[in-house]
């Protein structure tokens, strides 16, 4: 999923330019928005693997218990 937010954000930051080449207010905008979701996917995706990373260690805790 890190993956897929990086390329919102190139994508994004391809539209944004593209938008203040053309004066293309709406594709700037766009452009902008696909940046922040990108950006949003990619802390999801950290957040899901720092949370495997802590149900892990909880486990192996438990099991050598």
């Amino acid at each position: 999923m890190a993956d897929k937010g990086k390329m919102d954000q190139a994508k994004g930051k391809a539209k944004e330019a593209v938008g203040k080449v053309t004066g293309n207010d709406r594709m700037k905008t766009e452009g902008k928005m696909d940046q922040v979701k990108g950006k949003s996917k990619e802390a999801l995706s950290e957040a899901e693997e720092r949370a495997r990373g802590i149900q892990d260690s909880l486990r192996d805790k438990r099991d050598k218990t």
